[in-house]
C-alpha cells in the first residue's frame, strides 16, 4: 500500500473527513487530498500530527511493506487508554480480556462486523467497570466507610 492509500484508509477507519484531519494536523483539506493522491508529502511535524490523530505510527504510514496495521487500531487505542488510566496492570488485564474474547471466535461463524461490534462493546464495558471499581473501592471511599 502506498502512503496515500494508507492515509486514506486510516482516516476513514477513524471516521474523519479530510477537513477534520487537516484541522487536527494544521493543514488544509486540499493538502490532505494531495497526500492521499500521492501528489505531495507532508513535512515531519505534520506527518507526526497525522499519525497521532489516526492512532498509527509514522513508520506504518511511510513503510509500504508494513501492512494490516489498521486491523488493530481500535484494540491498540483501547490498550493505550487502559494503560494511561490504570497503569501497566490495567493494560495487561485489558490484553487478557481481548485474548480471552478472541478465543471465543476460534472456528466460529460470526462475520467480521459482528466480531468488531462485540470487541468494541467488550472494551467499553471493561473501561466502565474499571472506572466504577476505582470509584467504589478507592482508598478515600474505604476510609470513609471505616468511620
Amino acid at each position: 500500500m502506498t502512503f496515500g492509500e494508507k492515509l486514506q484508509s486510516a482516516r476513514l477507519a477513524m471516521n474523519l473527513s479530510q477537513l477534520e484531519l487537516g484541522d487536527i494536523a494544521g493543514v488544509s483539506e486540499r493538502s490532505i487530498y494531495s497526500y492521499e493522491q500521492n501528489l505531495s508529502s507532508p513535512r515531519k511535524k505534520v506527518l507526526s500530527k497525522i499519525a497521532e490523530a489516526l492512532r498509527v505510527s509514522v513508520t506504518y504510514l511511510n513503510d509500504e511493506d508494513e501492512a494490516d496495521r489498521l486491523k488493530n487500531i481500535d484494540t491498540d487505542y483501547f490498550l493505550e487508554e487502559a494503560k494511561n488510566k490504570y497503569g501497566p496492570k490495567g493494560a495487561r488485564e485489558a490484553q487478557e480480556v481481548i485474548d480471552r474474547a478472541a478465543a471465543l471466535f476460534a472456528g466460529g461463524e460470526l462475520d467480521d462486523t459482528a466480531k468488531e461490534l462485540f470487541h468494541q462493546s467488550l472494551m467499553e464495558v471493561y473501561l466502565e467497570s474499571k472506572a466504577d471499581a476505582r470509584e467504589k473501592f478507592s482508598p478515600r471511599k474505604r476510609a470513609s466507610r471505616k468511620k
